[in-house]
């Protein structure tokens, strides 16, 4: 895991090197243990180094072939890499680790080297003898590779912060994304808040050679969907996911350094504690975050787990009031805004402190096999098909009386779904998953809520048409982990953990395991429990305690912070955002004195990421 950045065409510039170092600098916390730049031709690369697999100098990047052909920088992991260069052999290797097997990859099959990868990457490789640069982002997009065409040059990095070191850009607001940010507190797709920086779509590969510019898909799950395989065999359904899930493990177990798991006790951190210590040869080390209200506590849970397993396991008490302490450090820390990702930076800070460099988590599993409450109101909602046959001004009356009758968050979400036009996932999808409603975000920026609709659904539309044609469940596993998972929960899991130099995996985002998952039909995901598939396949693996325990989790006080301690931060910010005349002031006054008065319709995350965001812009000097 790495912080790599860099600028292909150099004609116009007076000292690349001076401006890639600046680059590099702002990615020092990805990378403390080895730092490089290299010039050549129309291309400048800069490197820094987190060492995890290899250790020995020799595979510092950026990384050059003995012929002088090829250069390299990547950030992330090729768990698959020794079983790819036994296929080398052409190949003098002169070092252990995954970094040149996917240079020698690359030069042995080309572009195709892409889908022998089992892994998480972004990396880029200059050919000096083809004058070609590739970007390539791994499947799931879970390392980010941000892009930005300036002047004839294209710059790129691993975080948006690295770019805006660049000095190439004077950064300003994109309106289009911001209005998405009011609605979803991410930006999905591949824009950003920055006008004219984007990221590198997951699963692409950009290829640059002069002035030809050639983006490329190299994968889609359902391209290896096989109707109906498997589905009429539960039991062999079962023992593939299993297997599946223990070889995604295992996978990811490959490490020179100290590694751990974070295990909060839920089904899904469990399910990788069970498998680490089937694949493991070593004791496993497992983190919990613990807290003094028993109401709130999961470390009995926990504790379970790791007794079961003989793990060495690691309590790390905390109150409220140490997360408190570390906002202004997790808000430093923020790349790109988000109305999450304290306790992300928190949970990352401890377990570095432990001593840990590499961890497992959960993440994702929830996405894979419909853990979430949103796959059945969804699905409920697409079967009413029947109300398109109303006409919408009855509709209206209908979302009228629940406005009225139903004064929370909750009962504004039914009021906008009961007058979508049409019941499918192109729009029922979206309004599940929004902070504020259109309603809202037309008072504050006068824009049209349907509009901003609009794009979402194009962002859905725009990937291969196939998916439109799998179960409902899929469909929107899905849309789920591209959007929320990748744009919220992965991107801040990054930018939080890297924050502290700590490597974060996550199994469950194997995409052979997805692919499979994916391909599932509905019936085969159903049963008695929560993550039904998930837990039969696991079978005794999972005590019975695990799997019908209470929800829970501990909840940070953030009302209680936001009309207290925080209440003279949070209107200041409002304030200043609102004087920047992107925002209705009027309606954000309005928002937060209902928040203040206890309004449901207004909760604490209903305002949080418009906090965050005026902090960002501050933070990062973009003009609006």
């Amino acid at each position: 895991m790495c912080g790599i950045s860099g600028i292909y065409g150099l004609e116009k510039l007076v000292d690349p090197r001076s401006i890639v170092n600046a680059m590099n600098d702002a990615l020092s916390h990805r990378g403390p243990n080895a730092s490089g730049i290299f010039l050549r031709d129309e291309l400048c690369l800069g490197h820094r180094r987190l060492s995890i697999i290899d250790l020995d100098s020799a595979s510092d990047q950026p990384f050059l072939d003995p012929s002088g052909r090829y250069s390299l920088v990547f950030n992330g992991e090729i768990y698959n890499y020794r079983k790819i260069r036994e296929q080398l052999k052409n190949w003098n290797f002169r070092t252990q680790g995954d970094t040149e097997v996917l240079m020698a990859a690359y030069a042995e099959w080309g572009i195709e080297c892409l889908e022998m990868f089992n892994g998480m990457f972004a990396f880029a490789l200059w050919d000096a003898q083809e004058k070609r640069l590739i970007l390539a982002r791994d499947r799931m997009g879970i390392k980010p590779l941000y892009i930005a065409m300036v002047d004839g040059s294209i710059v790129f990095a691993s975080e948006l912060r690295a770019i805006l070191k660049s000095g190439l850009i004077d950064p300003s607001i994109d309106r289009d994304s911001l209005w998405s940010y009011l609605q979803y507190q991410t930006v999905h797709g591949n824009a950003t808040l920055v006008k004219g920086v984007q990221m590198l779509p997951a699963a692409h590969y950009l290829s640059i050679h002069d002035a030809e510019q050639d983006l490329n898909r190299y994968w889609f799950p359902g391209d290896k969907f096989i109707p109906g395989l498997d589905q009429g065999n539960r039991k062999l359904v079962l023992e593939k996911v299993k297997e599946k899930l223990y070889t995604s493990v295992e996978r990811r177990l490959v490490a020179d350094v100290p590694f751990g798991a974070f295990l909060s006790g839920g089904i899904d951190s469990s399910a990788i504690v069970a498998l680490m210590a089937q694949a493991s040869s070593t004791q496993v080390s497992t983190f919990s975050v613990t807290f003094n209200e028993a109401g709130f506590s999961e470390a009995s849970y926990a504790k379970l787990i790791a007794d079961t397993y003989s793990t060495a396991h690691h309590e790390i008490k905390l109150k409220p009031e140490d997360f408190m302490q570390n906002l202004p450090a997790a808000l430093d820390a923020m790349d790109h805004p988000s109305g999450d990702g304290p306790n992300s930076y928190v949970l990352s800070k401890v377990t570095k402190e432990a001593g840990i460099t590499m961890a497992l988590s959960g993440l994702g599993g929830d996405e894979l096999f419909a853990g979430y409450g949103l796959f059945d109101h969804a699905s409920k909602m697409l079967e009413m098909k029947w109300l398109q046959m109303y006409p919408m001004f009855m509709r209206r009356i209908i979302a009228a009386c629940i406005r009225l009758i139903k004064r929370d968050a909750q009962g504004m979400k039914m009021a906008e779904l009961m007058t979508l036009p049409w019941m499918d996932i192109f729009h029922v999808y979206p309004e599940m998953r929004k902070v504020l409603t259109d309603r809202d975000v037309s008072k504050l920026s006068h824009m049209n809520g349907e509009e901003i609709n609009r794009r979402m659904r194009t962002y859905l539309l725009s990937f291969p048409d196939r998916w439109t044609s799998w179960t409902r469940t899929s469909q929107i596993s899905w849309c789920e982990m591209n959007t929320y998972m990748r744009d919220t929960l992965l991107r801040d899991t990054d930018q939080m953990s890297m924050a502290h130099a700590l490597e974060v995996r996550v199994p469950f985002l194997d995409h052979e395991l997805v692919e499979y998952v994916l391909g599932l039909p509905d019936q085969m995901k159903k049963g008695d429990s929560t993550k039904s598939l998930l837990v039969d396949a696991m079978g005794p693996l999972i005590p019975r305690e695990i799997i019908d325990r209470p929800k829970m989790g501990f909840t940070l006080p953030w009302e209680h912070w936001m009309k207290g301690p925080l209440k003279e931060f949070c209107e200041s910010h409002l304030k200043r955002l609102a004087a920047r005349g992107i925002l209705d002031p009027e309606h954000t006054d309005r928002m937060w004195n209902l928040f203040l008065k206890g309004d449901l319709r207004y909760t604490w995350a209903r305002l949080w990421h418009l906090i965050v965001l005026e902090y960002w812009l501050e933070k990062n000097h973009v003009k609006t």
